[in-house]
C-alpha cells in the first residue's frame, strides 16, 4: 500500500494504493490520524485501493470518530469497486459521506 496526502482547497485528501489489510493497516490509520490531526476537512481517495480488510476498515471508523469529535468532516470519495463492496457487506456505506469523486468532496 501506497499513500499520499495533499492539500486541496481547505480540505485534506488522504490518497491510498493498493491493498489495505492486516499488514498496511496500521501505516493507513497513521496517515488518517495524522490528517484528522491537521484540523480541516478530511478526504479520503479510495479510487485505487484494489483490496481493503477489517482492520482497513476499521482504521476509517477510527479516523471518522477521531474527525468527528474534533467537529470536522471526514468523508470518502471515489471509492473503488471491491472497497466499496467491502462497506455495504458492513452497512458502513450508510454511516460514511461518500462521494463519486475527489473534486465532488472538495
Amino acid at each position: 500500500m501506497k499513500h499520499e496526502v495533499k492539500e486541496a482547497g481547505a480540505s485534506v485528501v488522504v490518497a491510498f494504493e493498493g491493498d489495505i489489510d492486516l499488514q498496511t493497516s496500521p501505516a493507513a490509520r497513521e496517515a488518517l490520524l495524522e490528517a484528522v490531526g491537521m484540523g480541516k476537512p478530511v478526504v479520503v481517495d479510495l479510487a485505487a485501493v484494489s483490496y481493503i480488510d477489517s482492520s482497513g476498515v476499521a482504521s476509517l471508523v477510527e479516523a471518522l470518530q477521531t474527525a468527528k469529535k474534533g467537529g470536522q468532516d471526514l468523508t470518502l470519495a471515489a471509492v473503488s469497486e471491491g472497497a466499496m463492496r467491502v462497506l455495504k457487506l458492513a452497512r458502513l456505506d450508510a454511516v460514511f459521506t461518500i462521494h463519486d469523486s475527489v473534486d465532488d468532496a472538495v
